[in-house]
């Protein structure tokens, strides 16, 4: 398993999708998990402290809310976190502020709200794995001249 997706909710489960698609896409194993920062804390940190040792290298928390879920989980592990916000009925702006505010040294890569977040936050992860991973580095060039390739049809399709 490379990558672990902690949700804080299973009401989160529709966004995460969006990047285990992407995943799916790309060949690359990750595990979900539902853990909460306020009502499993324990369980949490257990689940974190075991992550390297299991294999995982990149972490992808999804949190909404408070969103305490990706700092908590930085605190407890030295593998690169990165945060996905949740809109919530603020937006999804508290979510993003409760993320992106980590007190240095507790880094926590923080993404924007929502689907598009989530899709961006699979993507970091594989350029993560890619430096170390030569056939996720293909797949993810191929992936980018698919999404160039897209834009420019587009433009042909305007100028016809």
């Amino acid at each position: 398993m490379e990558i672990s997706i902690i949700m804080g909710s299973k009401s989160d489960l529709s966004l995460v999708r969006n990047g285990t698609e992407l995943l799916d896409e790309f060949g690359i194993d990750y595990e979900m998990k539902i853990l909460s920062a306020h009502r499993t804390p324990r369980e949490l940190v257990s689940y974190v402290e075991g992550l390297a040792n299991r294999g995982v290298k990149v972490v992808i928390a999804v949190a909404g809310k408070a969103a305490a879920l990706p700092g908590v989980i930085a605190a407890h592990t030295d593998l690169p976190v990165i945060g996905v916000p949740v809109e919530t009925s603020l937006l999804g702006l508290d979510s993003l502020f409760s993320i992106v505010q980590m007190p240095g040294g507790i880094p926590v890569a923080t993404m924007g709200i929502g689907k598009a977040g989530m899709v961006n936050g699979v993507l970091f992860a594989v350029h993560i794995l890619s430096l170390h991973n030569d056939d996720i580095r293909a797949k993810l060039v191929e992936y980018r001249q698919r999404m160039t390739e897209k834009v420019l049809e587009s433009q042909r399709e305007i100028e016809n």
